[in-house]
């Protein structure tokens, strides 16, 4: 454990030194670890009013000042002042996107524990993120942190099919995380990718159950541990009952996309790899904001809004007991500047005021609102008798109690230069490295692997990556070969937040296929394509002269692969549709079911050509 600042108030009991969160000189039992944690709760829970209850049930982005300083000022999501939120609404639970070198993060992260000292009770602060060590960036779903360890995506952790890589990935970003303050992770994403065109499928684990429930309980252990305790991250497993099957691949954080369907009637299918995330122990669990249509006995109301898979499903079936929260911005809607930025996702109870929907959201069994600060809602429906405070309690127990597990009230501040050492640590580096080699799939050898120091003509890489392998020339009549890295095919939708997830079409339009396939006509071409979604790319398999299937890789880990430094053993985590018209005829809830797929699920080659290797696994 890191040494308290030397102006930390502390007090001296039984030769033990506590932190003197009250400045009273009084050591309460939810400051003593030596009492039972349920103790702890209760005793501060007894000692809390209901604003700071309230303030408990929010959990929304706080803005990182870059220079190591608490932010005070404008930000993309309009004017934010770290102390108002922390003393006068009594918030201390945050999600953080960009963070600072790790030195600057913890300066930044113990100046924000050390305001809530200032808090009456003293109660620290819980931080939480997106996943940050991969290589796509998409607001509200992944930050990419490069100080952090580099892996593939989640999509291609699937891919190695290795619960023991996963775990293992689990436990270094753990350590990464726990390094700079972060004790919460707002994934995995145990939804599976049964609609083809859904932009989320790069952080699932696929469209099979039961890979998908391997790779999720992987994950947990390696976040959480055995039992969660003061070195885990607990993970928010997202998002129940499963976000997969979305109507024509549009996602719900879009009024365009607020239809989840079943039209295979599959909707227990997705509850699978949940099964896994409660037997691994998942502490927490965010449910989506799809409405679902036409499913029996469920309200076509959001799943953050739904009693039934709220109390009945989750807490009722499954015996879940920790802590539920929403997906982000549920109640109100974001307006900068007189513009709509963001629709409130409320989706089938639009109709419905701010204090409405608290009410329901309350009703239907969650314990922590994503996204908002609008802790006066609470108040409100309290004061009004509309929701008792025993109900408030119900949440605010859970929320402490993890506070207490995590160990933050016995001590929650960094070392900076801890941080520095831990994070992205050459062992951490290279466990990624192969991690990502591990996840690349080998779809067409061709004439993989290429030998000797050939001339090349690239797209997509970066020039000096090739020094090691080849000689890189500018056009293609002086190239011994084509290498060409590519991704899925997409559109995308409107301005802004909208315009970062890939929508649409799997396949290459005119006139960009025809320049492709007119390429390979010319030269043996090598195409490493990144698999976000399942591309349909019947043309271009057959045209080019090698074929891989990345899901997050460097430069250097794709060309191992095809110079034969590393032989590939990856597999599909879903089927490569053959058409356009085969994705169309799927149903969004099933999986594997385009009919005759270019390539199927759990396809992968290996330059050791032996039968057993590669078979279909």
């Amino acid at each position: 454990m890191t040494q308290l600042p030397p102006d930390a108030p502390v007090l001296t009991q039984d030769g033990i030194t506590f932190r003197d969160l009250n400045k009273n000189g009084r050591l309460d039992i939810y400051e003593d670890p030596r009492q039972p944690i349920e103790a702890r709760v209760e005793d501060l829970l007894r000692q809390m009013t209901l604003d700071e209850k309230a303030g408990l049930m929010f959990h929304n982005v706080i803005p990182v000042g870059m220079d190591g300083e608490l932010f005070h000022g404008k930000n993309w999501l309009g004017e934010y002042d770290t102390i108002h939120n922390g003393l006068d609404l009594k918030m201390n639970h945050y999600n953080v996107h960009a963070l600072p070198e790790p030195r600057l993060a913890v300066t930044w992260y113990n100046k924000l524990q050390k305001l809530a000292e200032r808090t009456r009770l003293g109660i620290p602060v819980t931080l939480s993120s997106d996943p940050r060590h991969g290589y796509v960036q998409l607001a509200g779903a992944s930050e990419v942190t490069d100080a952090f360890s580099r892996w593939p995506e989640p999509i291609g952790l699937a891919a190695t099919n290795d619960p023991a890589l996963v775990q293992e990935f689990g436990d270094i970003a753990r350590q990464e995380y726990r390094a700079v303050g972060i004790s919460v992770a707002l994934h995995p994403m145990a939804d599976l990718a049964t609609e083809p065109r859904w932009p989320r499928i790069e952080g699932t684990f696929g469209e099979d159950a039961e890979l998908s429930s391997r790779m999720v309980e992987a994950y947990i252990r390696g976040f959480q541990g055995e039992t969660i305790g003061p070195t885990s991250v607990i993970c928010m497993t997202k998002h129940f009952p499963g976000g997969g099957p979305q109507k024509d691949g549009h996602d719900p954080h879009f009024s365009y996309g607020k239809e989840q369907v079943y039209p295979g009637h599959n909707f227990d299918y997705h509850l699978i790899p949940f099964e896994a995330a409660f037997r691994a122990g998942t502490g927490q669990i965010m449910p989506y904001y799809g409405q679902p249509i036409g499913v029996p006995g469920i309200e076509e109301v959001g799943f953050g809004y739904n009693k039934a898979v709220i109390t009945g499903l989750l807490r009722e079936k499954y015996g879940f007991d920790g802590v539920v929260c929403t997906d982000w911005s549920l109640i109100n809607e974001l307006v900068l500047d007189g513009r709509l930025v963001m629709e409130a996702r409320a989706w089938g109870v639009e109709h419905l005021s701010p204090l409405e929907r608290a009410k329901k959201i309350l009703d239907a069994g969650v314990d922590q609102f994503g996204g908002e600060e609008c802790p006066a809602l609470i108040i409100e429906l309290v004061q009004s008798g509309q929701i008792s405070e025993a109900r408030i309690d119900q949440s605010v127990r859970r929320l402490l109690r993890d506070k207490f597990r995590l160990g933050l009230f016995d001590n929650p501040y960094l070392d900076p230069e801890a941080a520095a050492r831990i994070v992205g640590n050459p062992v951490f580096r290279v466990a990624g490295e192969r991690a990502q080699r591990k996840s690349l799939v080998l779809l067409k050898r061709g004439a993989l692997p290429l030998a000797g120091r050939p001339r090349v003509y690239i797209e997509g890489y970066r020039p000096e990556s090739l020094a090691p392998y080849a000689d890189v020339v500018s056009t293609p009549e002086e190239a011994d070969y084509a290498l060409l890295r590519l991704v899925t095919p997409y559109q995308t939708i409107g301005e802004g937040f909208s315009a970062w997830f890939h929508y649409d079409d799997l396949d290459f339009k005119s006139p960009e296929k025809e320049r492709l396939l007119a390429l390979m006509a010319k030269l043996p071409t090598i195409v490493a394509i990144h698999l976000d979604r399942p591309a349909v790319i019947p043309e271009i398999a057959e045209a080019c002269a090698g074929l891989i299937g990345s899901f997050g890789a460097a430069d250097a880990a794709v060309l191992d692969v095809i110079f034969g430094r590393w032989n590939p053993t990856g597999k599909l985590p879903f089927e490569l549709p053959r058409s356009m018209e085969a994705v169309r005829a799927q149903k969004s809830d099933v999986p594997y079911d385009s009919g005759d797929p270019l390539f199927p699920f759990g396809f992968g080659l290996s330059y050791d050509l032996t039968p057993a290797h590669n078979r279909r696994q």
